[in-house]
C-alpha cells in the first residue's frame, strides 16, 4: 500500500483540489477545464490532444460510454414523458406520434451528446482520473495489485 503513487509525479495527498463543479461547467461548454480558454473539441466529439491555451493534455480521457449512456437516459425520460403526457389531448394516429417524437429525440440527443462528453471528460480531469493526475492507469492498477 505505501507503494500505490510509486507511479505518480506527485501523491494525491499533494495534488491541489480542483473544483469539480466549474470543471463539468467548462466541459459542458466545450472548453477546456483547466484554463477555461482552450477549446475542448477539434470536431464534433474528438477532443483536442492538448488545450491551445494551457497546454493541458486530454488525450488520455476515457469517456467512452458514459456520455452516450447519460443522453439516452435523459432523452428517453424526456420523451416518453411528453409523449405520456400528449397522448391523452392529442387524438393522432401511430405515425403522427413518430411523426414528431422521432425527430424530437434525434435533435434532443445530437444537441446534448456533445456537451455530455465535455462535462464526463471536466469530471475525470477534476478527480484526477485517467492520466489526469500524472500517472498512467496501467501503473496504478499495477501499484494497486490489481
Amino acid at each position: 500500500m505505501a507503494n500505490q503513487h510509486a507511479f505518480s509525479s506527485r501523491p494525491a495527498a499533494a495534488r491541489p483540489p480542483r473544483d469539480l463543479w466549474r470543471a463539468i461547467v467548462k466541459g459542458w461548454s466545450g472548453r477546456c477545464p483547466h484554463c477555461g480558454q482552450g477549446s475542448l473539441f477539434r470536431s464534433f466529439l474528438k477532443p483536442v490532444h492538448s488545450c491551445e491555451s494551457c497546454g493541458e493534455e486530454m488525450h488520455h480521457h476515457r469517456a467512452d460510454d458514459l456520455p452516450p449512456y447519460l443522453v439516452i437516459f435523459i432523452v428517453g425520460h424526456v420523451v416518453v414523458a411528453g409523449y405520456m403526457i400528449a397522448e391523452p389531448f392529442l387524438d393522432w394516429n401511430s405515425w403522427q406520434h413518430l411523426a414528431m417524437w422521432i425527430p424530437v429525440t434525434l435533435v434532443m440527443a445530437l444537441a446534448m451528446i456533445q456537451p455530455t462528453k465535455g462535462a464526463v471528460i471536466g469530471l475525470q480531469w477534476a478527480n484526477y482520473m485517467h492520466g489526469f493526475g500524472g500517472e498512467d492507469d496501467d501503473a496504478v492498477e499495477i501499484a494497486n495489485g490489481g
